[in-house]
């Protein structure tokens, strides 16, 4: 599935929507920051709810920079961007190089935004981090070896929130910062009890089910992380989490799910459209419930640990999402994992490092040697019946 994250900060927090509306007679957005990584298995928040989003957002003025695991100067990005500027009249459209894939990279991200001094603005973290292997697809683990669906879905967003946990608290007390975490109805058939401790904890042919429940139980554990913190001005938390379930939605996710990453799945997709567009939802439609978690005034007072579905508040179909002891075990269990997984790659990159430094100074030594050859060497002389030769004579 598209896998996308969006960031949104601003300069100004309006009461509630009716007030966007109302400003100059259109909606009008904040200054924001929106980040996405594009990946191989999607194009993230180029395509379906991701782009309706990030759309939305750049026509009301919002300042976005693309988070994606290709080059700045990659041409379908710079092509995108372009296109997106045109599109939305809005030049604060900018890239940055992360992959949902690396946890080094999430780390180099992060920590580069909360060592920023004075703190960055941050209003608001949208996450949508999402992937999903068919049944005929084959299966292509993280940069480090881990299961791409557990991988995404649910570790990339933990080691993201847990690093830029300080720059979230570091938010001014009058500032309504909201984390909103996109969720699915599949949740409903996870099984937490059936983590593995190695690379691939899910269980099998419950693997995106899982991955969906463990993020939604995470998303209640940073609720209380957040809540506890002691704010140096005595005021209270000011940061919620709000989980969205957008609903079906023809998305290109959606559609790998339905063709099961198969051509003649992809055919019956295809002799099957009228129908799936009657029964999913746009993705403009999809878009709505996470345009409401960002802008509705009233998910900004009281507590957090909302969930909405298809814009409608609704109670949890899991008692796990909100036991304290299944959310004091996952966090344990992730830590546990990315700890360990962080020093493998450490240790990884050091051995390559030092590798190519000895290569380096092999190439170096060789062609030093190489040039001191071509210097002593002796000058050949000049054959007899040369014309320098009778000339001298």
């Amino acid at each position: 599935m598209a896998r996308e994250m969006v960031f949104w900060r601003s300069q100004q927090h309006f009461g509630a929507l009716d007030a966007l509306q109302s400003h100059h007679g259109h909606c009008t957005l904040f200054p924001s920051i929106v980040a996405m990584d594009i990946a191989d298995q999607g194009q993230g928040g180029t395509s379906g709810i991701g782009a309706a989003v990030v759309h939305h957002l750049a026509s009301g003025g919002a300042q976005i920079i693309l988070l994606t695991h290709h080059e700045p100067g990659d041409p379908f990005l710079v092509d995108y961007i372009d296109d997106l500027r045109t599109s939305t009249s809005n030049e604060l459209i900018y890239a940055e190089q992360v992959d949902l894939s690396s946890l080094h990279s999430i780390r180099t991200f992060a920590t580069k935004w909360i060592d920023n001094a004075p703190p960055r603005r941050l209003d608001m973290i949208i996450l949508c981090a999402d992937t999903l292997t068919p049944r005929s697809g084959v299966t292509t683990n993280t940069q480090d070896g881990v299961e791409p669906i557990w991988g995404i879905n649910y570790l990339a967003n933990f080691h993201l929130l847990g690093i830029l946990s300080p720059a979230i608290r570091a938010q001014p007390p009058d500032r309504d910062v909201r984390i909103i975490y996109a969720a699915c109805a599949s949740y409903v058939g996870g099984k937490l009890e059936l983590l593995k401790d190695n690379r691939n904890p899910l269980p099998q042919g419950r693997k995106y089910e899982t991955s969906k429940l463990a993020s939604m139980v995470f998303a209640q554990a940073f609720q209380k992380h957040l809540d506890m913190y002691q704010r140096p001005d005595k005021q209270p938390n000011n940061a919620r989490v709000i989980v969205v379930d957008p609903g079906f939605t023809r998305t290109p996710g959606m559609r790998r799910w339905l063709t099961m990453g198969s051509l003649w799945g992809l055919l019956l997709y295809l002799i099957m459209w009228p129908f799936w567009w009657l029964v999913l939802k746009s993705p403009i439609q999809g878009a709505q419930g996470l345009l409401r978690a960002a802008m509705e005034a009233e998910l900004g007072r009281g507590a957090g640990g909302r969930f909405l579905r298809e814009c409608r508040e609704v109670n949890y179909l899991r008692n796990e999402i909100k036991d304290e002891g299944s959310q004091k075990k996952l966090w344990s269990f992730s830590e546990k994992q990315i700890k360990a997984l962080e020093k493998e790659g450490a240790v990884k990159r050091a051995l390559v490092k030092k590798e190519n430094e000895e290569k380096e100074t092999s190439a170096k030594v060789a062609n030093d040697i190489e040039g001191k050859a071509s210097v002593t060497q002796p000058k050949e002389a000049k054959a007899p019946g040369s014309r320098r030769s009778r000339k001298a004579g």
